[in-house]
């Protein structure tokens, strides 16, 4: 079969999961892992070994890089002020805890011998975005919890490659053993250096040739994605697997470099870097085959029971031991740690190297890894979001409404929702605009929404919609552009642009979902506000359904908002007209001679 047809399978497969999982709320990386193995050794569609040849392990080595780069690119360091401390115990006091229970693990329970237990071990210390973006994706847990999680998988994938690569090289050390230590800590020592110093050189390169306009904004992405491939591979041919390492570390870098240029780089790169997670999810899936699963023995279920509930939580809990992290979060993160596309991509390159040194007993180590991956996947994914409820840290779908710009008209909006227990938070850039906000008992926030969502002093997740509501269009054009790709362009609005007869309006200010079906702007607002107009709201049943509330209504007024029973917020726009069902309440906007109109007859 043409291999475009099945790489075109990969992608739907891939995508198809992540929205499934979107829709539904299962975990996306185990709809993706179940993609792969029914096309793969349930069906025999995808045959990964045989469609890719040898461009197979470098495109997955690749695709781990670019994953890495991106992810290392999310952490800046003023995330740290939630998740430093934890960050930093859990890398340096967690990790060789994990690795020495992990070695023990896998020698006495699952009968591996002391070598490869040892370096499976060090490879069972990854976590990695390719699996806990997805979960934190889907989970709303707080600032700490989620940083730290994010924090560790990205900064254990290198270190899990590099304490598997200092095994594998005690293993096949040829030199007199007293001096083994000195000499591979030596040799890996400085290979990990230097691939930190080329990733950190290449970030600095980036950083002094784009704000001097040496490379054009068209090339600045693809200028990027070379520059983290050649760091890569040239830090890979020094020491094998250090690449991670540098890719890593350019990442964060740049994070903190705080360029122009990378807000419009970070969304494509999150655009590229799911695609690629999905892909590899199920190109890896596929090529579990049933040789593979023919060497699964008993003895690994043991294994799989002490790391899920002895290696995981104990190294976690030592760590944090006498740490000021709530318990709730300690025991969150001590169940949290999904492996998945690293986990198995490294241990096959060291199950090939553990064969050629004569190891018979390397090829479980591929089996084991799938088993590790299925199993912490299926374990984590499907009890994160109930273990997080039940210890009180899942925070739900964001249903606060975020109102940009301070006026009469919006604290009015704002006082309409808080009495339908909706939260609401009414931001500005004035201080004494939000003044008459403050009286009126309404939560505010002063500063540029923008700069405030981009530095996570507000987090978007935690509203389910936002009103760009200010007095000038081009900023309220602005906010839906900044952050419709946060929120989604669908859960965010605007007001209608304040045009006359000697006013211009810029065409970017006329873009975006315009609230009301009038378009109304925000001088009409403030004007109905001068004749006292009412927010009005009205439950429908189907007695009373919302062609007899616009019955009993002038024409002038306005059918503002649809709330339904689980306080999800839905606005009347100029390109959305909500659809209704009995015990949803209506929020009108209405002159106020239509009071005892609005409301459902007795």
């Amino acid at each position: 079969m043409d291999l475009t047809i099945k790489l075109a399978a990969i992608a739907a497969i891939g995508i198809l999961a992540q929205w499934v999982a979107w829709r539904t709320g299962w975990p996306a990386i185990a709809l993706m892992l179940a993609g792969g193995i029914i096309a793969g050794p349930i069906t025999g569609f995808i045959d990964p070994a045989v469609d890719f040849g040898t461009l197979y392990q470098p495109a997955i080595k690749l695709a781990v890089a670019i994953i890495l780069f991106e992810g290392g690119l999310s952490l800046d360091f003023r995330e740290l002020r939630h998740a430093g401390w934890p960050v930093g115990r859990l890398v340096l006091i967690g990790a060789p805890v994990a690795w020495i229970l992990g070695a023990y693990a896998g020698h006495y329970a699952a009968g591996l011998p002391i070598e490869i237990a040892v370096l499976f071990g060090g490879i069972l210390v990854v976590t990695g975005p390719t699996v806990v973006g997805p979960m934190l994706r889907q989970l709303r847990i707080g600032a700490r919890p989620r940083d730290v999680l994010k924090w560790e998988g990205i900064v254990n994938d290198p270190l899990g490659a590099l304490l598997a690569v200092l095994t594998l090289a005690y293993i096949s050390y040829s030199g007199e053993s007293g001096s083994a230590f000195r000499d591979i800590g030596i040799h890996v020592g400085l290979a990990s250096l230097l691939a930190i110093g080329i990733g950190v050189g290449l970030a600095m390169l980036i950083g002094w040739a784009f704000p001097r306009g040496h490379v054009p904004e068209f090339l600045k992405v693809p200028v990027t994605f070379a520059l983290v491939i050649v760091g890569f591979v040239v830090a890979d041919v020094i020491e094998h697997e250090t690449g991670l390492l540098t890719v890593t570390a350019m990442g964060i870098v740049l994070a903190n470099m705080h360029l122009d240029s990378l807000g419009e780089m970070r969304r494509f790169k999150e655009s590229v870097t799911i695609l690629l997670i999905s892909g590899v999810f199920v190109i890896l899936s596929a090529t579990l085959d049933w040789q593979t699963i023919s060497r699964f023995e008993f003895r690994f279920i043991l294994f799989l029971i002490l790391l899920l509930f002895v290696v995981r939580p104990a190294s976690v809990l030592i760590a944090l031991l006498f740490s000021k992290m709530p318990w709730k979060e300690r025991l969150f993160l001590a169940w949290i740690a999904p492996r998945g596309v690293v986990c198995v991509a490294i241990t096959g390159l060291f199950a090939l190297r553990l064969e050629e040194l004569g190891f018979a007993e390397a090829p479980s180590l591929v089996t084991l890894a799938f088993a590790v991956v299925i199993v912490t996947i299926l374990a984590h994914g499907f009890t994160a979001r109930m273990l997080a409820r039940r210890l009180g840290l899942d925070q739900g779908p964001g249903r606060a409404v975020l109102i940009v710009g301070s006026t009469p008209w919006s604290i009015k909006f704002a006082e309409a929702l808080e009495r339908l227990d909706i939260e609401t938070l009414i931001a500005d850039t004035s201080f004494l605009a939000l003044r008459h906000a403050r009286r009126a008992g309404v939560d505010t926030y002063h500063g540029d929404i923008l700069e405030s969502v981009h530095n996570d002093y507000i987090d978007i997740s935690a509203y389910q919609a936002v009103i760009a509501a200010t007095d000038t269009d081009a900023y309220n054009a602005l906010i839906l552009n900044e952050l419709g790709p946060e929120i989604g362009h669908n859960a965010i609005f605007r007001l209608g642009t304040q045009t006359g007869k000697s006013t211009v309006t810029a065409p970017l200010a006329q873009k975006g979902r315009v609230l009301l079906k009038s378009k109304a702007s925000l001088l009409d607002l403030l004007a109905r506000e001068d004749k006292g107009w009412i927010f009005k709201q009205t439950r429908i049943s189907e007695k009373y359904t919302l062609s007899d509330l616009k019955a009993r209504l002038d024409d002038d007024a306005e059918i503002f908002a649809v709330i339904k029973p689980s306080k999800r917020i839905l606005f009347f726009a100029s390109v959305a007209k909500p659809v209704l069902e009995s015990g949803d309440h209506v929020l009108a906007y209405i002159p106020p001679e239509n009071d005892d109109k609005a409301t459902m007859p007795a």
